[in-house]
């Protein structure tokens, strides 16, 4: 009988699968990033606990391009500042990905927001142009021009803060205590520069970004980086503080929470 694909495979394959995806931590990607401070409030509004804000009210929005696996990749985010006791990282409250490999993965394994959307980071000559776009809005979009190199910064090590949980079976809470997950990524700088330029924030009922004004503009860059990742469960969440966000994750919110008491389909 030929092999059945749906089958188990073997402890060679795992392991050969796991080698795999460690060599994607050599892949160089092309970035535009721009960090902006905001209202205080609106980041306030959005962590839950044991999440807190900063000091600094900050947005971030990372638009990169890489070629994965013979095929381009978009990949995007953006995040906010948010400290979780004595870490300072980032909480991402959208990250599109224009494959589904890439998506599939971060949202499994680390619970990251990940949603499919087109990504696009272009330049021509020092014109720069970088955008995310859902739904056929460009809901962040930076442009600029390139005004010169900037010195490269010392390898970093910099922590986003996702929560992992699955949606009740009933539709009533969670199937579990959800966990809160840090993930360091170590990344490695070859070229830098700098961007002159504005962030442009667009209205869309599916990812309202808008409502983190560019208050006042800190920087916006144009690099090629690489780099890994790490995540680890740090703690058990309150079921209770993390359910009010639970439509930070969904495009349509009554999936998780209306679900009905038997699924229909087949079995």
């Amino acid at each position: 009988m030929a092999r059945v694909r749906y089958g188990a495979r073997t402890e060679r394959e795992i392991a050969a699968t796991r080698t795999a995806g460690a060599r994607l931590s050599d892949l160089w990607s092309t970035g535009v990033v721009a960090v902006w401070e905001t209202d205080p409030d609106a980041v306030a509004a959005v962590l839950p606990r044991p999440l807190k804000p900063t000091a600094r009210p900050l947005a971030r929005a990372a638009i990169s391009r890489v070629d994965l696996g013979g095929q381009p990749l978009g990949a995007g985010s953006f995040a906010v500042a948010a400290a979780h006791g004595p870490v300072d990282g980032w909480y991402p409250l959208v990250m599109p990905m224009t494959q589904e490999r890439a998506l599939t993965g971060g949202r499994e394994v680390f619970g990251e927001p990940k949603k499919l959307g087109e990504v696009t980071v272009e330049r021509d000559g020092l014109v720069v142009r970088a955008s995310m776009t859902r739904h056929g809005i460009a809901f962040v979009e930076v442009r600029g021009a390139v005004s010169g190199p900037l010195p490269l910064p010392a390898p970093v090590r910099r922590t986003d803060f996702y929560f992992k949980f699955l949606p009740a079976v009933d539709g009533r809470g969670f199937d579990g205590d959800p966990l809160l997950v840090h993930c360091e990524r170590h990344e490695r700088v070859r070229r830098l520069e700098r961007v002159t330029g504005d962030v442009v924030l667009r209205e869309s009922v599916y990812d309202p970004v808008a409502d983190f004004p560019v208050r006042r503009l800190v920087e916006i860059t144009i690099g090629e980086k690489t780099g890994d990742q790490r995540g680890r469960v740090v703690e058990r969440v309150d079921p209770r503080s993390l359910l009010p966000f639970l439509h930070q994750r969904y495009d349509d919110p009554l999936q998780a929470l209306d679900a009905p008491p038997a699924a229909t389909g087949s079995r």
